[in-house]
């Protein structure tokens, strides 16, 4: 992966040989710009100076959207992956991708990088790499049992849903559902299965979701109880 420090973002660089032209995309306070793979750095460099502050703008607007939470994106701070909760660790140095080693997340960020939203686009980041496979496994494997094939599998960012089916059969996640635990996601992955059967909340579709998970009202409770802790 290749990125970019800017003192207000990260962004990451999209390199590809399918496009002539320069894409910046602004999604859920995360930078990235699609470039043709030969683009010299310093050209994207030139592109992102002179979009700076439609960016700036675009990632304000879309600060002000967020979840109102207590997160500082600092140093001890908990987050939960799968359940699980991990401590986040802030380091300085070059720019490296969110890891998780020995039980912490570890975000690397350049000296004078102080912007907490920079903490948050590595841990959006990160979570999104990890829900792809994750999700995309769950569903291939429920799928079958369901009795259903889905025509595509996304990972998005929502504001106030967890998951989505559209008429053409294609499936999306929302990326923080990878917070909760393994059965609250399962549930979520056989919520959105069982609407290829039935695209509605019927009697028919309850029993559907039922016959797959039987608990599946603890979970169902437990998104209700919690939804704000898998949040930020």
């Amino acid at each position: 992966m290749e990125y970019i420090h800017n003192n207000n973002y990260i962004a990451e660089v999209i390199r590809t040989g399918r496009c002539k032209t320069v894409t910046i995309n602004v999604d859920d306070c995360t930078v990235s710009i699609v470039v043709p793979r030969e683009l010299s750095e310093e050209r994207i460099k030139r592109v992102l100076t002179a979009k700076d502050r439609w960016i700036k703008q675009k990632i304000a607007s879309q600060q002000s959207q967020l979840p109102v939470n207590q997160k500082q994106f600092i140093s001890g701070e908990s987050f939960s992956y799968l359940g699980r909760n991990y401590r986040l660790k802030v380091k300085r140095g070059d720019y490296q991708p969110l890891k998780l080693l020995n039980g912490y997340l570890v975000a690397t960020l350049p000296d004078g990088a102080d912007n907490p939203l920079m903490v948050r686009h590595s841990l959006v980041k990160w979570y999104n790499a990890q829900a792809k496979p994750k999700l995309i496994e769950k569903t291939k494997r429920y799928a079958g049992i369901v009795g259903v094939s889905p025509t595509a599998i996304e990972i998005k960012s929502y504001k106030s849903r967890w998951g989505n089916c559209n008429v053409k059969g294609g499936i999306g996640y929302n990326w923080k559902i990878v917070m909760a635990p393994q059965s609250v996601v399962d549930y979520v992955v056989v919520h959105e299965l069982c609407h290829l059967k039935h695209f509605n909340h019927s009697t028919d579709y309850w029993r559907q979701v039922e016959r797959i998970l039987p608990n599946y009202m603890d979970s169902k409770r437990w998104l209700k109880e919690h939804r704000f802790e898998i949040d930020f």
